[in-house]
């Protein structure tokens, strides 16, 4: 057990201060956990992965009874505890490879290379929430949307920086609140009939300076490459769809256009002086990424990663791969549940005094508290004692639905064009 400990009390007034400020530069790292998130039961959401790998693997094994024997040998040579939508689809790509004019998995070469197809499709499939019955959900629809909420309060800002958002997703749920909200983004493609990717206005920070940046570092649905021109277009969804699928392959496919220049944008925000990169929903499980992010804060710069570390059913420890990185760079700080990476100290959260009734209306924001228990209550015999308060809860804002109520929290109508007003004082 670690022998420090965090006062999340503390670590949320820095983090209002920075969001507040128009001298610093915000930018939100967003994976596929800010996807799963429901505002309410009328939320669209993309199925986490355990769910995704379920889908997929009862409907094309329901299809061909050539696949659903390949599932089952695959699943038995992987685990079922690591049988999962990425491992699977590295499994059948290695083997495609490799297998030659041989079978195995009663699958020869041909037969691997439909079902990766099958399965990519699959993917897009799940992923497409935007649409009911073919076409773009409605208004009351999108309303119900915390990505709605998140764009509420980009909108509530007047900012010398405009917010930069990189997001490991490939649906549309973000695009689908920027624009309920009127709010002005640029995602790197450029025109109006045919829009194609300008990988030199994702370089160019000058570039549209008071837009709002939306950045798919995996690709998005309808993503396309033009044989033709040579570029990358944005038209309809379809098959043919350019994304980096969950799969070893993607360490591959991040070195190439236009992910290269999206990563390229990632890593020269973080070697701006000032930059805050907030992450939420992302698991620090692609080190393609990683490794931009941690390479970019090794340069002589003032940036900073807040990492917000969602942990609920698999709490992190001192031996966690993340702890372990972020004890490794002081440039990183971890906000999981129950604990904290904070200046290269791991930590359980510990509120220093209990909060008063008032305190407790701002606390409940970002922190749960542990119940009071009663030291004189044993087996269940009810005694008046004395309540024991301990300090511990969870934090609770690497939920991104709780991270969005918190910013929103933040402002009564433009009350924030105030107080960053009052920063710049």
């Amino acid at each position: 057990m670690s022998e420090f400990s965090h006062d999340p009390s503390e670590y949320i007034r820095g983090i209002q201060q920075i969001l507040i400020s128009d001298k610093k530069k915000i930018g939100f790292l967003f994976g596929a956990g800010s996807s799963l998130t429901k505002k309410n039961e009328k939320s669209l959401t993309v199925p986490a992965i355990e769910k995704l790998t379920q889908d997929i693997v009862t409907e094309l094994g329901g299809e061909e009874a050539k696949y659903k024997k390949a599932f089952n040998e695959i699943e038995e040579e992987l685990g079922s505890n690591k049988f999962n939508i990425e491992t699977i689809l590295s499994n059948l790509e290695q083997k495609a490879l490799f297998i030659g004019s041989a079978t195995l998995n009663s699958l020869n070469k041909q037969e691997f290379e439909d079902l990766i197809c099958k399965i990519k499709k699959g993917i897009r499939d799940k992923v497409s929430v935007h649409l009911k019955d073919g076409s773009i959900v409605d208004k009351d629809t999108v309303v119900e949307l915390v990505q709605t909420d998140f764009a509420n309060w980009i909108g509530q800002a007047e900012r010398k920086f405009p917010i930069e958002i990189f997001t490991t997703n490939y649906d549309f749920l973000f695009e689908l609140g920027l624009e309920h909200k009127e709010i002005a983004y640029y995602d790197g493609f450029c025109g109006s009939l045919r829009p194609f990717f300008n990988p030199e206005s994702v370089e160019d920070f000058s570039f549209l300076t008071n837009q709002t940046k939306l950045w798919k570092i995996h690709g998005s649905l309808g993503w396309h490459f033009d044989k033709d021109t040579e570029k990358i277009l944005r038209v309809n969804p379809d098959d043919k769809d350019i994304l980096i699928y969950p799969s070893t392959l993607k360490y591959k496919d991040s070195k190439k256009q236009p992910y290269e220049s999206l990563l390229d944008r990632l890593s020269n925000f973080l070697k701006q002086d000032d930059a805050i990169l907030i992450t939420c929903g992302y698991s620090w499980g692609d080190e393609h990424i990683n490794s931009r992010i941690i390479s970019a804060l090794k340069t002589n710069t003032t940036s900073h990663v807040i990492g917000l570390f969602y942990d609920k059913y698999d709490p992190i420890n001192e031996d966690s791969a993340v702890v372990k990185m972020a004890n490794e760079n002081p440039k990183i700080s971890l906000y999981a549940s129950k604990s904290a990476v904070i200046g290269c100290k791991y930590g359980e959260w510990l509120l220093k005094s209990e909060p008063t009734p008032d305190d407790t209306v701002s606390l409940n924001l970002y922190f749960d508290e542990d119940a009071h228990f009663d030291s004189n209550d044993e087996l269940g015999e009810e005694k008046k004692g004395k309540e024991i308060w301990t300090g511990k809860g969870a934090f609770i804002l690497p939920d991104f639905g709780k991270l969005v109520s918190f910013l929103n929290s933040m402002v009564n109508e433009n009350e924030i064009k105030k107080l960053g007003e009052n920063v710049k004082k």
